[in-house]
């Protein structure tokens, strides 16, 4: 027996209620990224330079702290300022949109440092039920 297109289920397009979880999903997935929360907890408090960031954000690479502001920059979260000075100061900032993003992530942020023992416990006690 050959398969045909008419084989096939007809695709369905999507409920109107649910097309734009894909929009929704990638802008969750910005801004739920645990580099985009710690760069965005950090710019709470004003305009920091790259190195500022850097040495603030514990564990993260040159080239992952590149990604996450270009990121970030990209979704109009943050802002680069490039100063005309010798060697030149690059400042980035939060963009209105993006202070009005800091009160949750922070928040979010808070919940998961007074929750790590609570979860690491959990995870514990799931994986022994689980590896027996």
């Amino acid at each position: 027996m050959e398969l045909t297109h008419s084989d096939l289920p007809a695709l369905q397009a999507p409920h109107p209620d649910h097309a734009d979880c894909r929009g929704v999903a990638s802008i969750l997935a910005r801004v739920g990224d645990k580099w985009s929360v710690f760069v965005i907890m950090n710019l709470s408090g004003g305009p920091k330079r790259f190195n500022e960031l850097k040495r603030v954000i514990n564990g993260i690479s040159q080239r992952m702290l590149t990604l996450t502001l270009r990121g970030l920059e990209r979704d109009g979260l943050v802002t680069r300022t490039i100063f005309p000075t010798i060697p030149p100061r690059v400042d980035y900032e939060l963009t209105d949109l993006g202070r009005g993003l800091q009160q949750p992530v922070k928040a979010l942020g808070e919940w998961a440092m007074a929750h790590q023992e609570q979860i690491a416990a959990a995870r514990t006690r799931f994986d022994e039920r689980n590896n027996t």
